[in-house]
């Protein structure tokens, strides 16, 4: 039977462990603080920060130490908040050159979970005030990086799973009307 392998889709361990916000906009000298979320498990992991388009290749620039330590280089911060199940990032002394994608995630055996984070860094002056206050505050956002898990799991996993429990019912629906004739009289009268 096909159920259990569906469940086993389901149950997939890291999907939707980390998530933070898709989009971080900072004005040039400023700074961002970026927070990202994990589930209640990963408390005591090391969490990490990296710059890059990829996933695999990105450059750990700052991690933490397993610890609520806050780790920090010259305009850089990684703070682990366990009780909260939250990894903040600060970057201060914004640069134009800032402007690139980055990764928080979280270090395990086997492949690394991790979200993935846009940062933009505007000219000093062009950064509306109003938008600087949306895009800066921390929390996941309502448009946050939910990696492909949340997707999957709406668009692949249910649906098989729907079709599966589906056709279980089905075929026992096919086995009891087999029966049917010879063990119980016809409910309809005509």
């Amino acid at each position: 039977m096909w159920l259990p392998p569906a469940l086993l889709l389901l149950s997939l361990p890291g999907y939707l462990s980390i998530q933070g916000p898709k989009f971080v906009r900072g004005s040039e000298r400023g700074s961002v603080k970026v927070e990202c979320r994990y589930k209640p498990k990963w408390e005591t992991y090391t969490k990490w920060w990296c710059q890059g388009a990829s996933w695999e290749s990105c450059k750990i620039l700052l991690q933490t130490t397993g610890s609520e330590q806050e780790v920090k280089t010259d305009r850089m911060s990684i703070r682990d908040n366990q009780s909260n199940h939250s990894l903040t990032v600060t970057m201060t002394q914004l640069r134009r050159d800032d402007t690139d994608i980055y990764w928080c995630g979280i270090e395990r055996l086997g492949p690394d979970l991790g979200a993935q984070i846009n940062v933009t860094v505007d000219p000093e002056a062009t950064t509306p005030a109003s938008l600087l206050t949306a895009s800066n505050q921390t929390g996941v956002s309502p448009g946050s990086y939910i990696r492909t898990g949340y997707m999957l799991l709406v668009f692949v996993k249910l649906p098989v799973l729907l079709i599966l429990v589906g056709a279980v019912l089905w075929l026992k629906g096919l086995k009891y009307n087999r029966d049917w004739p010879s063990t119980r009289t016809c409910p309809l009268t005509f």
